[in-house]
C-alpha cells in the first residue's frame, strides 16, 4: 500500500453495512491526511461547569497576579492543570449584582432581568445555534435539579437531564420501537405543528399588538420546535455511535446523588464520549441551584453547599465549604484529565474544548456577586492562551488585605460584593468565548470588549 499517495484514506461518516445493518466507524487514524495542509479544520467545542453558592473566598482567592502566581487552597486540585488553565479574579455581571438566586440564571446570558424584563440567549445557545448543523444534537444540557444554565433565543429555560443514563440513552440509543417509530414520531410532530402555524397566522389578523408580541414569542418557540424536528428527522437515517459494551455498563448505571462523587464524574465520562463521538459540540453542566448543592456524604458533609455557604463565620463551617470547593474542583480536574488523555486525530480534546468553570455568586454568605469565581481551561488549538493569574481587580484597589500569617483579613469579603473595576466584565470573558467559537458578533450583553489577556 503506498501511503504517500494517501489514496486509502476514508472519511469520518463512512459505514460498514452488511446484512442489513449499518456501523458507523470510530475515529481511525486511517482518517487524517498525512499532510496537514489537507486536513479540514478540526471540531471545536465547549463546555460550561457551573458551582452555585459560590465559595469561601477567603481559601479561593488568588493573592499575586501573572505567571507565577500561587495556586490558592480552593484551586490547588486544579494545580496539575496549571498549564491549561487561567484563573480569573475581578468579574462581574453588573445586572446580577445583589442578586441570589437570580444570579444563576444569567450567568451564561448577561442579562438584566426582573420588573417584567425576560431573559435573553445564553452563550451555549448562541454557539449552538453555529454548530447545530454538524451534530446530532445541536447541544446537552444536565443539572442535578433539571434546571439547566441554557436559555434559548426567547430567554426560556430549556430542560435539562438529571440521570447519567437518561443522558446515555438518549445520546447512544435508538428510541424503544426502532427507527420507522421514531420517524413516524417526527412526522406527527411536525404536522401538528404546522396546524398550529396554520391556527396562529390566522390568529394574527384578528389581535391587538400587545396580544401580538406575545404571539410572535409564542411561534419564535414553536418554529424553534420546528427547526429541531426537522434536524432530528434529517439525522435518522446515520447510525448512532457504536459503544463498547464495558463503556455502556458504566454510563447506564443508576447512579444516586447521594454519591456525588461518582455522580459527577460519570456525567464528566458521558460528557467526553459525547464530544469524542461529535454526538454534540456544546453542552452545560449545572452542579446545582443556589438554593441547595448537593452534600458530600463522602467527605462526611451532610450540608447542602447553600447551608454552608451560610456560615457566619464559623471557622468549622467554612472549613467544611472548602473541602466542598476542592472536591467540586477536583471532578473538573477529572475532566480535564479525560480530555487531555482523548485524541481527535493527533491532537488533545482539551486543547479543542473551551471550557468555563464558575459560579455566579462570589461570598455566598452575604449574596456577594462581584470578583466571581472563574476558570478558563482548554481551547489553546482555538486561540486561547493560558499559565498566568488574571487579576482585574490590580490597580483598581490597595491590595489584599493579610493577616500576621498571610491569610485574607475578612475585608476581602467587600471586594467579593461590590466590585473595584468595573470593566471586569463577566460579558468580556463571554464575548471572547463567542468569538474563539466562530460566533460572528462584536458585543454580548453589557460587554465592552473582549478579555485580551486570555487571547494567543
Amino acid at each position: 500500500m503506498n501511503f504517500l499517495s494517501q489514496s486509502w484514506l476514508i472519511g469520518r461518516r463512512h459505514f460498514l453495512r452488511g446484512l442489513g445493518v449499518s456501523v458507523g466507524l470510530p475515529l481511525l487514524d486511517c482518517m487524517s491526511p498525512l499532510r496537514a495542509a489537507a486536513a479540514p479544520p478540526k471540531a471545536k467545542r465547549s463546555v460550561f461547569v457551573y458551582l452555585p453558592n459560590g465559595v469561601n473566598t477567603l481559601d479561593f482567592q488568588i493573592l499575586d497576579a501573572g505567571k507565577d502566581y500561587r495556586i490558592s487552597r480552593g484551586l490547588k486540585p486544579l494545580e496539575r492543570h496549571r498549564a491549561n488553565i487561567t484563573p480569573i479574579s475581578g468579574l462581574h455581571h453588573p445586572h446580577g449584582l445583589g442578586h441570589h438566586h437570580g444570579c444563576q440564571s444569567i450567568w451564561l446570558t448577561g442579562a438584566e432581568i426582573g420588573q417584567g424584563k425576560r431573559n435573553s440567549i445564553s452563550l451555549d445557545q448562541m454557539i449552538a445555534e453555529k454548530l447545530a448543523p454538524h451534530t446530532r444534537f445541536s447541544s446537552l444540557e444536565i443539572s442535578d435539579t433539571g434546571r439547566s444554565l441554557a436559555y434559548n433565543g426567547d430567554g426560556i429555560n430549556l430542560p435539562a437531564e438529571i440521570k447519567p443514563r437518561d443522558v446515555f440513552r438518549r445520546l447512544f440509543e435508538a428510541p424503544e420501537g426502532g427507527l420507522e417509530k421514531e420517524r413516524e414520531g417526527l412526522r406527527r410532530r411536525g404536522s401538528v405543528l404546522d396546524v398550529v402555524l396554520d391556527e396562529a397566522r390566522a390568529l394574527d389578523k384578528k389581535i391587538g399588538s400587545e396580544d401580538r408580541g406575545r404571539l410572535d414569542q409564542y411561534l419564535s418557540s414553536v418554529r424553534e420546535v420546528e427547526v429541531r424536528t426537522e434536524r432530528a428527522d434529517r439525522w435518522l437515517d446515520v447510525p448512532r455511535p457504536l459503544v463498547p459494551e464495558a463503556i455502556r455498563k458504566n454510563l447506564t448505571r443508576d447512579v444516586p446523588q447521594t454519591k456525588p462523587g461518582d455522580y459527577y464524574r460519570t456525567f464528566y465520562d458521558l460528557m467526553l464520549l459525547a464530544f469524542q463521538t461529535d454526538t454534540t459540540r456544546v453542552i452545560t453542566f449545572s452542579t446545582g441551584d443556589e438554593g441547595k448543592g448537593l452534600p458530600i456524604p463522602e467527605l462526611g458533609i451532610n450540608q447542602t453547599r447553600h447551608s454552608l455557604s451560610h456560615h457566619n463565620g464559623d471557622l468549622e463551617q467554612m472549613d467544611r465549604l472548602t473541602q466542598s470547593d476542592m472536591f467540586n474542583i477536583e471532578q473538573f480536574a477529572y475532566f480535564l484529565d479525560r480530555l487531555a488523555a482523548t485524541k481527535d486525530g493527533d491532537t488533545a480534546l482539551l486543547d479543542l474544548t473551551v471550557s468555563l468553570y464558575g459560579s455566579g455568586m462570589a461570598y455566598g454568605h452575604s449574596h456577594g456577586n462581584a470578583n466571581l469565581p472563574t476558570v478558563v481551561a482548554g481551547g489553546r488549538a482555538l486561540g486561547l492562551k493560558h499559565g498566568t493569574h488574571v487579576d482585574l481587580n490590580q490597580g483598581h484597589f490597595n491590595g489584599y488585605d493579610l493577616d500576621e500569617n498571610g491569610g485574607l483579613k475578612t475585608t476581602h469579603y467587600e471586594l467579593c460584593s461590590r466590585p473595584v473595576n468595573d470593566k471586569g466584565r463577566l460579558s468580556n470573558l463571554l464575548l471572547t468565548l463567542a468569538q474563539k467559537m466562530d460566533v460572528e458578533t462584536a458585543a454580548f450583553a453589557d460587554s465592552l470588549g473582549t478579555l485580551s489577556q486570555i487571547e494567543g
